[in-house]
């Protein structure tokens, strides 16, 4: 008899002491499904209906993600195999249940059904997707290097409205720069967020390039990345920038080798850009420390609106607002401003009470640790360099949504949800690649 063996992905057999190769298990894993999720990201990121007009009534995402979702379900059915639900899975509908549980005492129950079916449902499946569907070291890094080309439009474009004078903002001290064009990128917060999203997988894609050509090209979807960031003056976006720097660095210094090298090359690098960037630059990171400093006064409003939001959790622990809701919540509290709370962590403690704080937490610290364990396990081993890459720079992405989360309202949006996804299907491979690795 052959002996089997199994692994978090409880779902899939294998045969112990057989590594297949990643062709093999692309055909058996869902082919159709992963060519949906590519054309998703791809629509996701770059947005060509905002170029062509003529896609927009098409709902081309929805369609993608429809399109894949369908595919895996019915490649999983022809083959006998049960839809993938991991612990993190779990909880990510356990967070889904009780915002649907929540909707008829939401403010506006009309309000939290709309957020849940534009935006919080996809977010859900695309999670799901991503662990189901990215189950081998080629669907991982071919699609690392296409959300590192998928950045340099919004890069290039970023740098293109600085130097072109296309500011939504512009005054004597600070001019803010138009977004990229799309709901995830719309604004320059918002664009500085995903580029630093993206930013550590270009990173893994450039230490992992065996080709010059395609170090070359990283090389400069890196520094196009940090010219972009820089020109959205987000606060955010440079402490993204920072908490990727400094992940790299103490991670890297402790190895021996090229990647201490590389500590210090991103050390030395640091130290002489940072007396290079604009003064107003330097003057508006400085408000992060100083609220009161910030002339443009959106430091004092997210300051006060995050006090406003903290004593409405405090007044309704259990029940929050509803989905989507903590606007209206903030109008109770602090008058009537109409502005979302910017800090992901107090959108889910007033929208969805503690019990839906405490299950994001939960959720968001479970897949760091997943990934971070991964990255652990792979340090120590001389080959699969290039998927301990992958995995460190998925940990760092998440990194940086644990710190930016703070300052954005993007509570149920993609961006955590898409790269939290990717890095528990790395996990996932981590543990299939090392279960059937010859001793």
């Amino acid at each position: 008899m052959t002996a089997v063996s199994y692994h978090p992905m409880w779902w899939a057999r294998e045969v112990a002491g057989v590594k297949s190769d990643a062709a093999a298990i692309d055909k058996a894993d869902g082919p159709l499904a992963f060519a949906a999720v590519v054309a998703f990201t791809c629509i996701l990121i770059v947005a060509p209906q905002n170029w062509i007009p003529a896609l927009k009534p098409l709902r081309i995402a929805f369609l993608s993600a429809s399109f894949a979702t369908a595919s895996l379900v019915w490649e999983q059915w022809r083959n006998r195999k049960t839809p993938g639900l991991t612990g993190e899975i779990a909880i990510c509908f356990a967070i889904l249940a009780w915002a649907f549980a929540t909707v008829p005492l939401s403010y506006w129950p009309g309000g939290s059904v709309s957020v849940l079916t534009d935006v919080y449902i996809k977010s859900v499946v695309v999670f799901w997707l991503l662990v189901n569907v990215v189950t081998t070291k080629h669907r991982l890094r071919f699609l690392a290097i296409l959300l590192m080309l998928c950045s340099l439009p919004l890069a290039i474009t970023g740098v293109y409205n600085s130097v072109t004078g296309k500011f939504v903002h512009d005054t004597d001290t600070i001019s803010r720069i138009v977004g990229y064009g799309d709901a995830l990128t719309g604004n320059p917060n918002d664009l500085a967020l995903m580029i630093n999203l993206l930013l550590p997988l270009s990173i893994a894609v450039f230490l992992s390039a065996k080709g010059k050509s395609v170090r070359m090209l990283a090389l400069i979807v890196i520094v196009a990345d940090i010219f972009g960031v820089v020109v959205t003056f987000s606060r955010a976006g440079f402490l993204g920038l920072a908490t990727v720097a400094t992940a790299y660095f103490f991670q890297m210094v402790k190895r021996r080798g090229a990647d201490r090298a590389w500590a210090f090359t991103i050390l030395l690098s640091a130290l002489i850009a940072f007396p290079l960037l604009p003064s107003n630059y330097v003057e508006r990171v400085a408000t992060v420390t100083s609220v009161e400093s910030d002339t443009t006064g959106s430091s004092q409003i997210r300051w006060r609106d995050s006090v406003a939001a903290v004593h409405f959790v405090m007044q309704h622990p259990i029940i929050g607002a509803g989905i989507g809701m903590d606007w209206l919540a903030l109008n109770q509290v602090r008058g009537e401003k109409w502005y979302k709370v910017h800090n992901v962590y107090l959108q889910y403690a007033v929208d969805l009470g503690l019990p839906g704080f405490l299950l994001f937490l939960l959720l968001l610290f479970s897949v760091l640790a997943a990934v971070r364990a991964s990255r652990r396990r792979l340090a120590s081993l001389k080959h699969d360099r290039d998927l301990f890459l992958l995995v460190q720079a998925l940990e760092i992405s998440i990194m940086v949504f644990v710190i930016c989360g703070v300052f954005y309202p993007a509570a149920y949006h993609f961006y955590f949800y898409y790269i939290g996804g990717l890095g528990l299907a790395a996990s996932t491979i981590t543990h299939r690649t090392l279960t059937v690795a010859p001793s």
